[in-house]
């Protein structure tokens, strides 16, 4: 079996901490995850070292070999005021017509924009640039509200921080939820953050205490009964219409589309690591009937339940567990 190529385009002045983060989720080998994991490259477009900023250099390297790569990385640009380099825009240009999937960190939104592929797109970046986005590319449906977006085989992320959860989103899709957990852990980072980018350029309502956090545990831990928004509020000891604001602000999510997501998410760790019946998952995570798992699993996921199981049982959780 070949390993998924992933390749990173980098020019000169590119910020390292977007460039760093593929080479960490991508570029450090582990079999013990899933064997094979990907083949990486960073390949630097152009003839001459380049200096990433601050302080790094990059060797030139042969060039891309386009026909091998599966996906193609493009990490912040140097800067969004001005126009990308012309040979990086042709590079993302060919892979989007080759067929490889295109993964943008934070600003460099604006390269995959100037080579037309978000045309008619929804697509995101750092909220601090979302309004140059769309004005300087007005077919761009941009969304500065979210971590980061997935539109057919394009995906963009949000600022800097949000190329980790791109990156880990990748690894969900590629090798299933249970290694993209694991990953997470040992990245010591949450393996999907809710909510979106409004959690960050927008200020939090000050609060007497730290309550969200434990609720959230506590909420986590017991899934499986039907609880409601009235059921959080009491077990905060705070009205629902305090506890709705501060999903609002915190997470960006109201709190039954957040149980949602929790449930979704412990159904597909269950469908990968366990043979339990789908009636008994349903239940378990607090679905109640297997239909309405179905009907929220295929909502959110994009496929059903025993699909799912197919496509990532056998192949996470016996090796995560060794």
């Amino acid at each position: 079996m070949r390993a998924h190529h992933v390749v990173m385009a980098v020019t000169a002045d590119m910020p390292v901490f977007e460039a760093a983060v593929p080479c960490q989720v991508f570029g450090v080998d582990r079999p013990h995850l899933a064997d094979p994991w990907y083949a990486f490259s960073v390949v630097p477009v152009g003839s001459d070292p380049v200096r990433l900023s601050p302080g790094f250099t990059v060797d030139p390297a042969d060039g891309f070999d386009l026909a091998t790569t599966d996906t193609l990385v493009v990490p912040a640009c140097t800067n969004v005021h001005d126009d990308p380099p012309g040979e990086l825009v042709d590079v993302v240009r060919e892979a989007y017509e080759r067929g490889c999937r295109i993964l943008s960190i934070c600003s460099g939104a604006f390269i995959l924009a100037a080579a037309g592929v978000l045309d008619g797109r929804r697509a995101t970046t750092h909220w601090l640039h979302a309004d140059e986005l769309s004005r300087r590319y007005p077919a761009v449906r941009v969304d500065p509200s979210v971590l980061y977006v997935e539109d057919a085989n394009v995906i963009t992320s949000a600022g800097t921080v949000a190329g980790i959860d791109a990156c880990l989103h990748l690894v969900r899709v590629d090798h299933g939820a249970a290694v993209a957990a694991e990953l997470a852990r040992r990245l010591v980072t949450p393996p999907h953050r809710e909510g979106g980018q409004a959690q960050y350029h927008r200020p939090a309502a000050p609060t007497s205490g730290d309550w969200l956090a434990p609720l959230l545990d506590w909420a986590d831990e017991h899934l499986h009964l039907p609880l409601s928004t009235a059921d959080l509020a009491a077990r905060a000891n705070v009205s629902t219409r305090t506890l709705e604001r501060r999903f609002a602000e915190v997470l960006g999510l109201s709190p039954l589309r957040w149980l949602l997501r929790q449930r979704v998410r412990r159904a597909q760790q269950f469908l990968e690591t366990s043979d339990r019946s789908i009636s008994w998952i349903a239940t378990t995570c607090g679905f109640g009937a297997a239909a309405n798992l179905r009907a929220h699993f295929a909502r959110i996921v994009g496929m059903s339940p025993s699909a799912y199981r197919r496509g990532f049982h056998e192949r996470t959780g016996e090796r995560i567990a060794s």
